[in-house]
C-alpha cells in the first residue's frame, strides 16, 4: 500500500521530472546538457516504475491520474525519433552505415560465400549434366539461349516502365531475404544458395553457347550493386536470426530487439544501390553499347562502392 512517506521520497523526483520537461517543452531537447538527458532518462523509469506500484493500491487514484499524465509527458521526449532530413539521411549513409557494414562484416562474408556455393554447384552440376539446365531453366529460356539471343532484349523497348519492374523486384527480393531471416536463417540461406545456382546454371549454359561474353556484359554495369545488396540484404537475415537463435548473455527478446535493429539498418543501405542498379538495368545493361563501357562502369561503380564501404565514417571517428 502507497504510504505518505513512500510519496515523500519519490515526490522529489517527480518534481525534478516536471522541470525538465518544461525546459524541454519551451525550448526543445537541445537545452539539456548531456548529464541532463541522462538524467531525463532515469526519471522517466523511475516515476515509470512508481506508476506501477501506484496502480496496485486502488486508493491512490489521484496520485495515479498525476503519475500517469507525467510518465506520458516524459515519454514522448525519451522515445523521440531523430527528425528525418537530408542532413540526417546523409550522416546515416555516409557515416553510420559504413561503421555498421565493417562491425558486421563477418555477415556478408558469410552471405557471400554461401551465394558463391551455389553458384559453384550450379556450374559443375550443368558442365557435367547439360540436362540439369534444362529442367532448372525451363524450355523457353534454354531455346532463347541456344538461339544467341538475350532475354532481356525486350527491356530496351519499354525503359522507363522496365526500370520501375525492375526496382521493385529487386527490393522485393532483397527485403525477403533479410526479412526470412526471422526462421532460424534457413530461408534466407536458402534464397541466397538458389540465387548462385542460377547464376551459375546460366552461366555455363551461355558459355557452351558461346554467348559468355553477351551475358557478362549485360550483368557488369547493374550487378556491380545488385549482387553486393543481395549478399548484404542475407548478411541483414543471417545477423537478425543470430539475435534469435544465439541471444547470448541479453534475454531473448532483447537480443532480438537489438539483432532487428541492426539488420534493418543494414538491409535499408541497399535502397540507393537497388535503385541505382535498376536504372542501369533498364537504361544501359540491355542497350547496345561497347561492352568495354559497360565493363568500365563496373568497375568504377565497384571500386566507388568499395571506398565507401570502408572509408566512410572513418575521418569523423578520428574527430
Amino acid at each position: 500500500m502507497v504510504s505518505n512517506r513512500w510519496i515523500e521520497v519519490r515526490k522529489e523526483n517527480w518534481t525534478r521530472l516536471e522541470a525538465l520537461l518544461e525546459r524541454v517543452q519551451t525550448g526543445g531537447l537541445k537545452t539539456l546538457s548531456g548529464p541532463e538527458l541522462r538524467e531525463l532518462g532515469l526519471l522517466y523509469r523511475q516515476a515509470a516504475a512508481d506508476l506501477s506500484a501506484v496502480r496496485a493500491d486502488p486508493t491512490a487514484r489521484t496520485l495515479d491520474t498525476y503519475l500517469n499524465r507525467l510518465v506520458g509527458r516524459a515519454h514522448n521526449f525519451v522515445y523521440t525519433g531523430r527528425q528525418l532530413n537530408f542532413a540526417t539521411l546523409w550522416r546515416f549513409l555516409a557515416v553510420d552505415y559504413p561503421r555498421l557494414f565493417r562491425r558486421l562484416f563477418a555477415y556478408t562474408a558469410f552471405s557471400t560465400v554461401v551465394f558463391l556455393a551455389g553458384a559453384l554447384l550450379g556450374a559443375i552440376v550443368t558442365a557435367l549434366k547439360p540436362q540439369f539446365m534444362h529442367t532448372f531453366l525451363g524450355p523457353g529460356m534454354i531455346a532463347t539461349i541456344e538461339h544467341h539471343r538475350m532475354w532481356t532484349d525486350s527491356i530496351v523497348a519499354v525503359k522507363p516502365q522496365a526500370s520501375s519492374a525492375i526496382m521493385t523486384n529487386n527490393l522485393s527480393v532483397c527485403f525477403a531475404t533479410f526479412a526470412m531471416g526471422i526462421f532460424a536463417g534457413l530461408f534466407t540461406l536458402y534464397s541466397l544458395f538458389n540465387n548462385g545456382l542460377m547464376v551459375g546454371v546460366l552461366s555455363v549454359a551461355c558459355h557452351q553457347n558461346h554467348m559468355a561474353l553477351n551475358l557478362w556484359s549485360f550483368v557488369a554495369a547493374h550487378g556491380a550493386l545488385e549482387l553486393p545488396a543481395i549478399f548484404l540484404s542475407g548478411a541483414a537475415g543471417l545477423r537478425l536470426a543470430t539475435g534469435l537463435l544465439f541471444p547470448g548473455v541479453l534475454p531473448r527478446k532483447n537480443a532480438l530487439a537489438l539483432a532487428g535493429s541492426e539488420s534493418i539498418r543494414l538491409v535499408a543501405g541497399t535502397i540507393p544501390m537497388l535503385v541505382i542498379a535498376g536504372l542501369l538495368e533498364a537504361f544501359l545493361s540491355p542497350t547496345s553499347a561497347p561492352m568495354a563501357a559497360k565493363f568500365t562502369v563496373c568497375a568504377m561503380l565497384f571500386a566507388a562502392l568499395g571506398f565507401w564501404l570502408s572509408e566512410g565514417g572513418r575521418e569523423a571517428t578520428k574527430a
